[in-house]
């Protein structure tokens, strides 16, 4: 059936099918294959391609952003193929789009409409565009070495211009270009102040730690959701998680280090409690209760192998202020110091024998002791 494209009706996306090899290491001269993204406005034939590293969702989008931004406008439907990045469940009836793909659409104010499956006809106008690119773009190029990306789209750019605005267009005597500043052009919407900025969407579970793992990082959610099955939205620079539609959390994005990133509020109370407390903090804390607890605290932090493990016999002697007072605990670790027990369980154990009074008391006697079952020196001689 013959197609009557109305102006800024339509644009039709597809990959070619050829690749371009490029060059990535000069010394060895390994290449890498790059993608050739083509797409082509229904009513004008104006024609866009570029070239990208994969056919993956990220250079997809990508492609997309770049493409309205050359066209300088929005159509009202984009008509891709059924590839597996664009279309999440083939159905002629009903057919299932990406969601971010989705997503992209509804920030641009346009709507994804899918040719048919195995229906290649539905899209002729990119066909005949993908061949153009193959027989007389690739064909330029096959003899040509390229050392990066940006060196083939700076070349897939050129035959662009001279294909758009150079050669004219036989049956209607008019270039691409000006035919989309006259049909194309006056339909096309607005585009949006900013460009859509790609975001993905991961579905996960939380962790009983109630964090959530988004590519190698771990972003907290409210701990009373522990466990739940949840959903993630993910840009460059935000992470959004949502539970049932209900955004629960969002985080600027971390990088993939395998670390956690935290929000105080997430926290049950007896979590952020324990999570308030650092190194810093008790040296300041003993120091506020008196010499002899900084003393203490000090020397307990010194005498481990690893300072965290004095850490909470530390945190444990600072909170038995609450039931004796500053004075008391500070005469406890006196008397602690005085007889080398720097243990929690001994500043514990003075305290309810209250033997904290006693502190001066323990120093040594010079006088020596004479008994006659003690052995002097001459004994061994």
């Amino acid at each position: 059936m013959r197609q009557t494209h109305a102006s800024g009706e339509k644009l039709f996306v597809d990959y070619a099918g050829d690749t371009v090899p490029v060059v990535i290491d000069r010394l060895t001269g390994e290449t890498r294959a790059a993608q050739i993204f083509v797409a082509v406005l229904g009513a004008s034939s104006f024609t866009y391609a570029e070239a990208t590293w994969t056919q993956t969702l990220p250079d997809w989008i990508e492609a997309h952003n770049r493409t309205l931004a050359a066209i300088g406008g929005v159509p009202a439907p984009l008509v891709p193929d059924n590839a597996r990045v664009a279309i999440v469940r083939t159905c002629l009836y009903d057919p299932q789009v990406n969601r971010t793909y989705t997503d992209m659409a509804r920030h641009y104010g346009t709507a994804i409409l899918p040719a048919r499956p195995r229906r290649p006809r539905d899209k002729a106008k990119v066909e005949v565009a993908v061949l153009l690119a193959e027989r007389w773009l690739l064909g330029k190029l096959r003899n040509r070495a390229f050392y990066s990306l940006a060196e083939l789209n700076a070349a897939i750019a050129e035959f662009c211009r001279w294909l758009n605005e150079e050669r004219v267009v036989r049956r209607l005597g008019a270039t691409r270009r000006h035919l989309l500043e006259t049909l194309d052009r006056p339909a096309l919407k607005e585009l949006p102040a900013e460009p859509y900025v790609l975001a993905q969407w991961r579905r996960r579970r939380v962790g009983i730690d109630y964090h959530v793992e988004i590519e190698k990082h771990f972003y907290s959610v409210p701990y009373r959701h522990a466990r739940a099955e949840v959903e993630a939205r993910f840009t460059v620079r935000t992470v959004e998680i949502f539970l049932r539609g209900e955004r629960i959390a969002v985080h600027a994005r971390g990088s993939g280090n395998g670390k956690h990133t935290t929000i105080a509020e997430h926290m049950p109370s007896s979590h952020r409690r324990y999570g308030d407390w650092t190194i810093a903090r008790i040296h300041q804390e003993a120091a506020r209760l008196g010499p002899s607890v900084a003393t203490l605290c000090t020397l307990i932090l010194e005498r481990r192998p690893h300072p965290e493990q004095g850490f909470r016999a530390c945190i444990g002697i600072l909170r038995l202020a609450r039931s004796v007072g500053a004075d008391r605990l500070d005469a406890a670790a006196e008397r602690a110091l005085t007889i080398g027990t720097l243990t929690y369980s001994s500043i514990k154990s003075i305290l309810d024998h209250r033997l904290e009074r006693a502190a001066g008391t323990a120093s040594p006697d010079p006088t020596p002791i004479r008994h006659p079952n003690i052995r002097g020196g001459g004994y061994f001689h």
